[in-house]
């Protein structure tokens, strides 16, 4: 019996040895998996980025939208092909969109370093236009791989264009790279609607070049100064009155635009208050026209510099009486030279439309904005005051309604005036065509829109914005007028007359 217990107890010491030896030849047992992190320190979204100390977020927005009467569903029916209100200009523009943005932030002993990026990736309708190079042929224009095309047989159906709208780091107050500039109200081009094309002050909402440092004093109150690239998004043009014809005029400009090299960012200063009542803020903007020559060629001579300016107010009022979250934004803006920073970008200054007549073969109304004109007596800056503002009503947490409106006058003086319409508007370029009994490049836009949206969910908003525009231009009688080949319109006689667009912007986007 004794012998028995000890074989026993000697083969499990022997399996016991055995196993041991096995488990020792084991490879290490993997650390445990550093799963992703709540990052609370800058709101809700934000994760550590694994093994770093960086916070992340990712965002966007996906948008679908149709446009009526337009094509372009950034603004009105204008230019070739929309204005020519012809069998060329588009019924509807249709456009898909994703938006993708990645903010980070890491926390120093300086402060916040943040990086911020917005992309989108866009399809939309294209058009077709005249081309002036056989009977009834029509070239394609549109978007493929970002570039415009201009193709009677290839729709560039498998393309489509990337923006990108926003790259920029901040650190210790400064904000360098690609972002909203600092001259912008905080509504950009959008104090209550979704239509892109108001006029009436400053807007970058697609980012512009910068170098800024801001300083935060307490209490909402902050102030920038900022270098921000003026090319080309602050350049309305520098027309060489020498260029300008009466046909280039009635497409929309009034002469050879001969914008130079750059020499000089845009310099702007802000100041807000950001309270709980509202916001207030004041901007200021100095912009250097520099041309290149009077003719092709360097012998030909050049203007000076002339340095344009731009001055700025905004207003924000909250929580006003009419009920919860209901908001008047309203700003006011004066140019002298530095016409983007009321006609901005995605507005544009150059007009071209067409309408009915009973005297005419068709009715035209034409302008254009510059930020200066120059012959070979120098440069002669434009000058341009708006307006524009919106009142949003918050029917309940589902609906609300915003009317909204804006206003831009652009004013010439004598160097343009005398060029284009001579002494006392009856000679000239165009004053001196035959029919022509009014003759003044002055000119204003007028806008006015109402939009509701409904959000039957959080982060689901289905809107619809009615927007009518009206050019009151300055000219006056008839004239025989060669239109360009891309509106497909005949020289005829033309009644020089105001214009009206009336678009309809439908829109679904689902934000995340």
């Amino acid at each position: 019996m004794k012998l028995v217990k000890s074989l026993l107890l000697g083969s499990a010491a022997g399996l016991i040895a055995v196993g041991g030896a096995q488990a020792a030849d084991l490879p290490v047992k993997a650390k445990a998996v550093e799963y992703v992190k709540i990052c609370s320190l800058y709101g809700a979204g934000f994760y550590y980025i694994p093994g770093t100390d960086t916070c992340i977020k990712l965002g966007g927005y996906l948008r679908a939208e149709v446009a009526l009467g337009s094509n372009s569903v950034y603004g009105p029916a204008n230019g070739a092909p929309a204005g020519a209100h012809n069998r060329t200009s588009n019924y509807y523009t249709m456009r898909a969109r994703e938006d993708l943005n990645i903010d980070t932030r890491t926390a120093t002993e300086y402060g916040v370093v943040r990086t911020f990026f917005d992309a989108t990736f866009s399809w939309t309708t294209g058009g077709y236009v005249g081309t002036g190079s056989g009977t009834g042929v029509t070239g394609y224009t549109g978007t493929t791989a970002g570039t415009t095309t201009i193709n009677p047989t290839d729709g560039g159906t498998s393309g489509g264009s990337l923006g990108v709208y926003y790259a920029f780091i901040q650190f210790a107050g400064f904000t360098m790279g690609k972002a909203v500039s600092q001259f912008d109200a905080p509504w950009t081009n959008y104090p209550g609607n979704n239509f892109d094309g108001l006029v009436g002050g400053s807007g970058t909402v697609t980012g512009v070049n910068q170098f800024t440092y801001t300083a935060d004093f307490g209490q909402g109150v902050t102030a920038s100064f900022s270098a921000e690239d003026a090319t080309a998004y602050y350049q309305a043009g520098n027309l060489n009155l020498l260029g300008a014809t009466a046909a280039s005029m009635v497409g929309g400009s009034y002469g050879s635009n001969a914008i130079g090299g750059s020499r000089s960012p845009n310099l702007v200063g802000m100041v807000r208050v950001d309270q709980a009542w509202g916001l207030f803020q004041a901007s200021v903007a100095a912009h250097d026209n520099h041309v290149a020559y009077y003719g092709a060629t360097e012998p030909t001579g050049h203007p000076d510099d002339k340095w344009g300016w731009a001055v700025q107010l905004a207003l924000s009022i909250k929580n006003i009486p009419t009920g919860a979250g209901d908001v008047i934004n309203i700003s006011g803006v004066y140019t002298d030279g530095a016409t983007r920073y009321n006609f901005q970008n995605l507005a544009g200054s150059s007009y071209q439309m067409y309408g009915s007549s009973g005297i005419a073969y068709q009715s035209v109304g034409f302008a254009n904005a510059p930020d200066t004109v120059f012959t070979t007596g120098g440069q002669e800056t434009v000058k341009t005051w708006g307006f524009r503002g919106a009142y949003t009503h918050n029917w309940d947490p589902y609906w609300n309604t915003a009317l909204y409106g804006a206003y831009a006058q652009a004013q010439f003086g004598s160097l343009a005036k005398t060029t284009l319409c001579g002494a006392g508007g009856a000679g000239g370029v165009f004053g001196g065509l035959a029919g022509v009994t009014g003759c003044n490049p002055d000119f204003a836009i007028g806008q006015i829109g109402l939009i509701t949206r409904w959000t039957p969910v959080k982060n689901l908003t289905f809107s619809a914005d009615l927007n009518w525009t009206h050019l009151d231009q300055k000219y006056a009688g008839t004239a025989v007028l060669s239109p360009a080949a891309n509106t497909a319109k005949p020289t005829a006689v033309y009644e020089l007359k105001d214009q009206d667009s009336i678009t309809l912007l439908l829109r679904a986007q689902r934000n995340w």
